[in-house]
Order: C-alpha cells, then sequence, then structure tokens
C-alpha cells in the first residue's frame, strides 16, 4: 500500500509512531494529484511547495516530541470557499478573479493548529449553487457527474488525492459528492462548526463539515472543528463536557431504535439504491438494532421551504456584485439569483415559518426514534451531457432537484446527516446511506455509520479506472 492510500487514522497512528514521515506522506499525495488531476479537475489550485514546508515542520516536531495529535502531518484540501490568510478563495468564479484572503477562516485555523498539512483548494459549483460542480469530474466515472457543491473536495478524497477534505453543505453539498463518489461526508448540527470566513451560501443553512475515507477519521476531524466562534452568529456555545466523538470498535447495537421512513425518502428513488439502502437496513438490524418505520412529516413543504430560504438569502449576498457585473457569473447561477431578487420578504418569511414547523414535527419524530436511515441520492452518479432524469411514473426531475430532495430536510431542520459507502450499482457507481439523528448527536452518528462500516462488503480504495 502507497502512503496516499492510507486512510487518515491508520496514516496518524504511522506518523505518532515514527514509521512514517510526514514529508513522506505529503510527497506521495502531491504525487498522486500530479497524476489524478489531468483527468479529474478536482483542485483550483495546489499548494504543494507551502504543503512540503509544512510537512518538513511537522517531521521535525513528531521527531523532537511535540506532537499534536492524530490531525499532525496529514494532508488535506479545503473547499475554495474557506479562506486561508494569503491564498485566493475564489469560490470558482470569475466574480472572485484576483481575491486574497486577508486572514484564516476558523476552521482553517483550527486545522492548522492541529498540525495539518494544506495540499491547496479544491472547486465548487461556483458559489456553491448547485449540485454538480461541471469542472470536476467523478472518481468512479469521469463522464459522470462529481456531485457538488463540494464535488473537488469528495473527488479529491476518493482518488487518493487528499487523505480527507472540508466541504460545505447548504442543501445537500458534503453528502451528495461523497455519496457519488464513495466516501464519507459529515454535516454537522447547525452552529456546531464555525463559518467564519467561509463564503455563505444561504446563512440560514449553511454548514462546514469533513469528508473521509471512513467514519472514524470524521470524527477525528470533528474533534478539531467544533466548538464555539463568537464571530458566527450561529455559533453554539460550549457544552458542558466536551463531547467525545470517536466511534468505539464495537459493532453491538442493541436497543437503537432505527427510524425507517415509510413517505419521501423511498419515493423516486432507483430500484438499484433502493435495494442497497434496504440491505444496510437489514445489515444494522443484525447489528442489534430495532427497525422502526415512520412518517417523515411536512413533506410537500420540503422543496418549497428549502428554494424559498435558500435563493433569497443567496441573492442578498450577491446583490452588488449581480447588479454590476452580471455576465461574471455563470448562466445557472446567475439565473438562480436572479430569480431570488423576485422574491418578496413574504416570500422568504412564509419559508422561515413553514421551517418552524417541519423542524418541530422532526424533533417530535426523534422523540420516538434515535435516527433516521434513508437513501443519500435516490440515483447514482448521472451522465454529465444529462440535466434531468425521467422516472418510471414519466416525471421529469432536473438532476440538481433529484440530488437535493433527499438532502434539505437535515439543512432545512439543523440536524446532523452522515452518509456512508452502502455499495454499488451494476456499474460500479457508489450508492450512499444517509443517517440523520437529533441536534448534537452526532456521536450516535458515528457510532451507527462505524459499525456499520465494519460489517460491509468494503469498496475498493481506490476508484478501478484509477489504480495504479
Amino acid at each position: 500500500m502507497q502512503p496516499y492510500e492510507l486512510t487518515l487514522a491508520a496514516a496518524a497512528e504511522e506518523i505518532r509512531a515514527r514509521r512514517l514521515s510526514p514529508v513522506e506522506l505529503v510527497d506521495s499525495v502531491l504525487a498522486r494529484i500530479e497524476r489524478t488531476e489531468p483527468h479529474l479537475g478536482a483542485y483550483v489550485t495546489v499548494t504543494a511547495e507551502r504543503a512540503r514546508l509544512a510537512a518538513r515542520n511537522a517531521e521535525h516536531e513528531v521527531a523532537h516530541g511535540r506532537h499534536r495529535g492524530p490531525l499532525h502531518g496529514v494532508p488535506m484540501a479545503l473547499k475554495d470557499l474557506i479562506d486561508v490568510n494569503g491564498l485566493p478563495t475564489t469560490a470558482s468564479s470569475r466574480v472572485r478573479t484576483g481575491h486574497r484572503a486577508n486572514a484564516d477562516s476558523t476552521v482553517a485555523a483550527r486545522l492548522d493548529a492541529a498540525g495539518a498539512i494544506l495540499l491547496g483548494k479544491t472547486h465548487t459549483h461556483e458559489f456553491a449553487f448547485g449540485l454538480t460542480t461541471p469542472q470536476t469530474r467523478n472518481a468512479w466515472d469521469q463522464d459522470r457527474v462529481a456531485g457538488g457543491s463540494s464535488g473537488g473536495s469528495a473527488v479529491a478524497v476518493a482518488a487518493g488525492a487528499a487523505t480527507f477534505a472540508l466541504g460545505t453543505d447548504t442543501g445537500g453539498s458534503i453528502r451528495v459528492p461523497a455519496a457519488l463518489n464513495g466516501v464519507v461526508g459529515l454535516k454537522p448540527t447547525y452552529g456546531l462548526v464555525p463559518r467564519h470566513g467561509v463564503t455563505p451560501l444561504s446563512w440560514s443553512l449553511d454548514h462546514v463539515g469533513p469528508i473521509t475515507r471512513t467514519v472514524q477519521d470524521a470524527a477525528l476531524v470533528l474533534t478539531v472543528l467544533a466548538g464555539p466562534d463568537p464571530r458566527d452568529p450561529a455559533s453554539l456555545p460550549a457544552p458542558a463536557a466536551a463531547p467525545h466523538y470517536r466511534p468505539g470498535p464495537g459493532t453491538d447495537l442493541t436497543g437503537l431504535r432505527v427510524g425507517v421512513p415509510r413517505t419521501h425518502y423511498f419515493d423516486r428513488v432507483h430500484p438499484h439504491v433502493e435495494s442497497a439502502v434496504r440491505r444496510a437496513l437489514g445489515q444494522l438490524e443484525a447489528l442489534g438494532a430495532r427497525l422502526v418505520d415512520v412518517d417523515i412529516p411536512m413533506t410537500r413543504y420540503l422543496q418549497a421551504t428549502q428554494w424559498g430560504l435558500m435563493v433569497p438569502e443567496a441573492a442578498a449576498y450577491h446583490e452588488h456584485t449581480l447588479r454590476t457585473a452580471p455576465e461574471l457569473y455563470q448562466d445557472d447561477v446567475r439565473i438562480l439569483l436572479e430569480a431570488g431578487q423576485l422574491m418578496s420578504a413574504g416570500d422568504h418569511l412564509r419559508a422561515q415559518r413553514s421551517r418552524a414547523l417541519i423542524r418541530a414535527a422532526w424533533e417530535s419524530l426523534l422523540q420516538d426514534v434515535d435516527l433516521i436511515a434513508a437513501p443519500t441520492v435516490p440515483v447514482t452518479a448521472a451522465p454529465a451531457d444529462r440535466p434531468a432524469l425521467t422516472w418510471p411514473d414519466g416525471t421529469e426531475e432536473s438532476v440538481s432537484d433529484a440530488y437535493v430532495r433527499l438532502n434539505a430536510p437535515a439543512n432545512i431542520t439543523g440536524l446532523p446527516a452522515l452518509t456512508v459507502p452502502a455499495g454499488q450499482d451494476p456499474d460500479g457507481l457508489p450508492i450512499g446511506l444517509q443517517l440523520l439523528a437529533r441536534p448534537l448527536a452526532e456521536a450516535t452518528l458515528l457510532r451507527v455509520g462505524h459499525a456499520y462500516e465494519q460489517t460491509r462488503p468494503a469498496l475498493p480504495q481506490l476508484p478501478t479506472p484509477l489504480h495504479s
């Protein structure tokens, strides 16, 4: 096994035991980037020399007994909405030409303090306003969409071109590309991870979280990221006791109540996806969980609420540039922003009212079960040249609408949600299992995801087209 193939946890142990140097690991991943980037386009920019210098510093610190923890010396990537002092934050848009950040975002600063090494910035759908990331190709099939908007981060992790990465999630933008590329994506509870220094799409829906190869890796990253920051008005206060996110080694889920949706989550889902998720549910049951049928509340209002919040909030952020230089935006994003300008304050208020009702209904639902298990996306990665899907009942749905449909509830409610790989379809494309839990119940999600991960048939470590 090459160093770039190591999970975060495995790399951390090798570095801690001084069997692997951070320099060796970073050099291996940078060589992997050189090999994969011409085919995948995951990165906006690669900061190779910066990474090599940081690796030498980490090697020196570890050798002299100053080991900072499991992220020390581990190479990672940041979605290019996340500020790093002195580097451009392009948001994959011509609007940001010439921009450079003058300070670190909170999450970048926390990763740096933990000793993680920045490899570069990854592509997003322009300003995170889309679910495909058209600049980037799927790690498993380069003719398919990467998913978005954190497509670059997910593809980099799936391809071995980053040991872990950060993304943002407003309507599924961590979970969708993670599911479509066969990796793990965690959207934490709203406010748990600060967003200071992260370019917003929609203030009331945005989250920052990790994309990793395993659930254990996601827990390691979350431990570093989580915690209050007064510069983010939505940031949650510190809990009385520090949360413990690392899942234990056991797989016993006896007594856990897993809600299986009768509504919404299995509507208009490809049979291969449904079969894989049903098998995963059976595996959770075999581990001791009790499956409980549940009805998802207020499903008819989900799409209108998501768009009623996101679109006008995005338009408000872009108001000045949209007025002065609309030609700098890609057509799909410009049209959405212009639509947002046409929405009234009343529309936005009605969406907020609807969100409050949906959130209360989900809180009631989660009194009866410990978490919900469902598909992450209704269909695997779509062909890059296909803008819409046609379902067997004749319903046509845009690819973006299909991908956001099963992810929006966690953004509207602010609930934590985790996607883990749950097999592949006959074309070898990954399928994702999504787990949702109560606010601040990340430990439960990670425990269940880790237990499932240990007992399911593993995906190949790297996508078949990219094997060395």
